[in-house]
């Protein structure tokens, strides 16, 4: 945690690195490898690997855009009006370079759902309803609009190095056998959208359900909303209070794209 006049800076990303669950199961695997250093390197087998003698490094990314923490766009799920799918709709052609990033900006509205960590069967995700909403509003007030949702489960401790690591995204989604994340409805994504929200957050592998995710995406999207997935460390934020702040990669065409994800404590 850092500090600017603002007050105190909590990271709440996810590290990119190979070894780490960070790419979803069938999409491009994350590579982070070196293309320029500083003198001519060679593997064991003396095999060049890199080098031009550059008076600097830099690295090589290849990695599918929604890689870690990142944000869907609605033409992540909605097609172009005009394409003659099923999924087309109006808002198909909002791609990620098109949202507004005042949209991922605003005062943060933290709710605790870490109750639901395991009551579903294994590879199906525990659901977030609207009366799980309206119970936290009950408590802590009404949503406001503008406010940014963040779903807090506690999921991101998943995301380690090694056999665990697979409890992620993996196991929950390929193999059905450990729990998964929880997960919005339909139901949350209208109660949301009524509430005049357009951004939620959650630190969940993905927004939507592990056993049907389509439907909560289509939900929140065809309402305008964007969503960050794969957030970290909520747990250090109060219910409210925070300022929320994610800055994504600017994209052309993308369905969404990686960023950074910080809050801003007064």
């Amino acid at each position: 945690m850092s500090r600017t006049p603002g007050g105190r800076v909590v990271d709440l990303s996810l590290t990119l690195a190979p070894e780490l669950p960070a790419s979803w199961p069938g999409a491009l695997p994350f590579r982070h490898f070196v293309e320029h250093w500083f003198e001519e390197v060679a593997d064991d087998a003396g095999i060049r690997l890199c080098g031009n003698n550059a008076p600097y490094r830099s690295h090589g990314l290849i990695l599918d855009e929604h890689t870690g923490t990142h944000f869907d766009a609605p033409a992540h799920f909605l097609a172009h009006e005009d394409s003659g799918l099923p999924m087309a709709h109006p808002l198909g052609a909002i791609t990620g370079d098109r949202v507004d990033p005042a949209q991922f900006i605003g005062p943060a509205a933290v709710i605790d759902i870490t109750g639901l960590v395991g009551t579903a069967a294994p590879g199906r995700s525990p659901l977030i309803t609207a009366s799980v909403v309206r119970s936290w509003e009950d408590e802590h007030g009404e949503i406001a609009p503008g406010e940014i949702v963040l779903f807090r489960s506690g999921w991101d401790a998943h995301y380690v190095v090694g056999d665990r690591g697979a409890e992620y995204i993996r196991r929950p989604l390929e193999r059905a056998d450990t729990d998964a994340w929880p997960a919005p409805d339909v139901s949350a994504m209208e109660h949301l959208g009524a509430r005049g929200v357009r951004c939620v957050g959650t630190d969940g592998a993905s927004m939507g359900p592990a056993h049907d995710g389509a439907p909560t995406h289509v939900a929140g999207l065809s309402r305008g909303m964007v969503f960050v997935e794969c957030l970290a460390g909520l747990d250090q934020l109060p219910t409210r209070g925070a300022q929320f702040i994610f800055l994504p990669v600017k994209v052309a065409h993308s369905a969404g794209g990686p960023g950074r994800a910080v809050a801003i404590l007064p």
